[in-house]
């Protein structure tokens, strides 16, 4: 269930990695419920990686980090961009997969996806990574279709005093400062500066993919109160170049603040209080500029009813103001547009017996497309004894349209017949949600104190996918819904302390995903580079060796399926990171990654595609 090294070391006391194997699955995660709850009681397909994990393996980015979870399928597109998704549909404008950061979601209403090349934190201060594959729609809202991703870094008063990193290999360097203080009243804070620079990298045609970049971010994040009654205050700005072939830099800039207040009641209950606003901007020549200010609050709250009987139920509303001045090229008309969504939930838990849990749950969330959507789940969980878990789900979930597909038009300024313009590609005005119906089966356990595994089943179905039509109103092409899809597959993963001080760790992913077109589609999204590609299998294998006191050594072999539209031939990739303690404020990295060829690309066709290349990298972290 989690990504986590060996045996207790001199490590921070807060970090679950210094926990025993058995211990583990007593973390206490809140993706998948809302509420805190062991890793083990989960009834869902949740992966957690931690972040001395993250240390370990040495990741350079967040998109890096996500590589260690088995049930992510992670492909790079070039130097800033990935395509990251669970069970299928992967494109590098994913859009099923909901990315949250200490709360705050990371989704753009674009395309509903995530654009990784403005996404940063502090990796040594991330304390973990939830990962849920499958439906999170009852809890998290349109949009969690495959998966929820949610970022949770430390509390201030984990991360106290100074710490400078820095880290270079052939393409990347990094750098940054972080101090953490105390003030009077018990509030403990945290400041920091983070900058990098990616060069441009390789394409497979031997030219240059100028799609290097430089991005600077500052943040800070205060914590007071403890027990039953706690407040979070945290924020960050960042400024950033992208390259782009033809065109100066595009340049992006963004700044958020969030505060979550929670209170412990009496019995057990629970309420929780949070807002944030965000701001985006994105200048990219020759397609457009974007301004986009987003306001969120949400109120939840978890009680027991009964001893046997508890209740999630919350409420939010997200306004976004979008802003746009668009380019030639295209255009999303309206350029100015707000947005909404508006939602109620609720989820109750029922322990049946010693053993059965039912899980029942519904949102009702309202958009500006579509009005009203109805995201039901259910869920019955048997735990016959401490240490295994069976579960079943049934769930509704839909993605909602984003503004590509209602207000995207292309060209900007089409040429008029009969006073009708006529666009070569517009967004559809009759677009609909994509739905899915999924249903899952899963199992995990703590088989001995040094071996544990999940394994989980699903088959989902998908109406009303998104394709790409001729206009029956006039020229060019629409886009509606006319494809369904069909996902069945497993996803396994196990852990096993082989020694005291070596632990190995497999995942394995094995998956059918077939779509099919209404017999009057006419579909051509293939060649605009928004079809989506995915292999039939991916695996990775990862050892984690205490090699000596204060040594440690990791490597991690990952092998991607073929993928068939655009081809990629199937891979595997190599990577190796071993730290050595310096001292117990010094850390020294050296890591290797892609070493088993000279270079191979991970997505994308034609020989305009980008190569990753053998590249070995030192990283030093020093806490003072």
């Amino acid at each position: 269930m989690l990504a986590l090294p060996c045996h207790a070391r001199e490590t921070d006391p807060d970090d679950i990695a210094s926990l025993s194997l058995e211990a583990l699955s007593n973390v206490r995660v809140t993706s998948v419920s809302r509420r805190s709850e062991p890793v083990a009681d989960a009834a869902a397909s949740i992966f957690v990686i931690s972040g001395e994990s993250i240390r370990r393996a040495g990741a350079s980015s967040l998109p890096e980090a996500l590589r260690l979870a088995p049930n992510l399928q992670v492909a790079r597109v070039d130097a800033r961009n990935y395509a990251v998704t669970a069970r299928g549909f992967n494109s590098a404008f994913e859009n099923k997969l909901l990315v949250l950061i200490d709360g705050r979601s990371v989704y753009s209403p674009l395309f509903s996806g995530v654009f990784w090349d403005a996404q940063d934190v502090v990796l040594e201060d991330v304390e973990r990574i939830e990962v849920i594959s499958g439906p999170g729609a009852t809890m998290w809202g349109a949009n969690a279709v495959n998966g929820v991703i949610n970022i949770i870094t430390k509390g201030a008063g984990a991360t106290q005093g100074t710490q400078v990193s820095a880290s270079y290999d052939r393409d990347l360097v990094t750098g940054s400062v972080r101090y953490g203080g105390a003030l009077a009243g018990g509030l403990r804070y945290r400041t920091y500066l983070k900058s990098s620079g990616h060069d441009d990298i390789g394409r497979e045609n031997g030219s240059a993919s100028p799609t290097g970049w430089k991005r600077s971010q500052a943040g800070f994040r205060a914590d007071w109160g403890q027990g039953t009654d706690t407040a979070t205050v945290q924020g960050d700005a960042y400024t950033g170049a992208l390259h782009q072939q033809g065109t100066r830099d595009i340049r992006i800039a963004g700044a958020n603040l969030l505060g979550r207040k929670s209170i412990r009641l009496s019995g057990g209950s629970e309420l929780t209080a949070q807002a944030y606003w965000d701001f985006t901007e994105r200048n990219q020549p020759g397609a457009f500029i974007e301004h986009l200010n987003t306001i969120d609050v949400q109120l939840q709250s978890s009680v027991m009813l009964a001893e046997r009987h508890r209740v999630v139920w919350g409420a939010g509303y997200r306004q976004a103001f979008d802003r746009i001045d668009n380019g030639a090229a295209f255009a999303f008309l309206p350029g100015d547009l707000n947005l909404h969504w508006g939602n109620v939930f609720v989820q109750d838990e029922i322990d049946v017996t010693d053993t059965v849990r039912l899980i029942a749950g519904a949102k009702l969330e309202h958009n500006n497309y579509t009005g009203l959507e109805f995201l039901p789940t259910l869920r019955l969980a048997w735990k016959p004894t401490g240490s295994s878990l069976t579960w079943a789900s049934a769930s509704r979930t839909v993605r909602a349209p984003s503004r590509i597909d209602r207000d995207f038009y292309s060209p900007s300024n089409p040429p008029v017949v009969g006073g009708v313009p006529r666009y070569a590609l517009a967004g559809g005005p009759d677009f609909r949600s994509e739905v899915a119906a999924v249903l899952e089966l899963g199992y995990r356990i703590q088989a001995t104190p040094a071996l544990s595994y999940s394994v989980t089943a699903f088959a989902s179905d998908y109406d009303r996918l998104r394709t790409l039509e001729p206009n029956t109103r006039g020229p060019g092409s629409v886009f509606s819904n006319l494809a369904n899809g069909r996902t069945r597959g497993i996803e396994m993963w196990s852990t096993w302390e082989a020694a005291e001080a070596l632990r190995l760790s497999a995942g394995f992913v094995a998956q059918h995903v077939r779509t099919t077109t209404e017999p009057e589609s006419r579909d051509a999204s293939a060649a605009t580079g928004l079809a989506t590609s995915d292999p039939s299998n991916y695996w990775n294998l990862r050892a984690s060796w205490d090699v000596a006191r204060g040594q440690t050594l990791d490597v991690l072999l990952r092998h991607h399926g073929k993928l068939s539209r655009p081809e990629v031939p199937a891979y595997e990739a190599l990577d190796i990171n071993y730290t050595w303690r310096v001292s117990p404020g010094l850390d020294l990295s050296v890591n290797g990654r892609n070493l088993l060829d000279s270079a191979h690309p991970e997505f994308g066709g034609g020989a305009n595609r980008s190569v990753y290349e053998r590249a070995v990298g030192v990283n030093l972290v020093w806490r003072l």
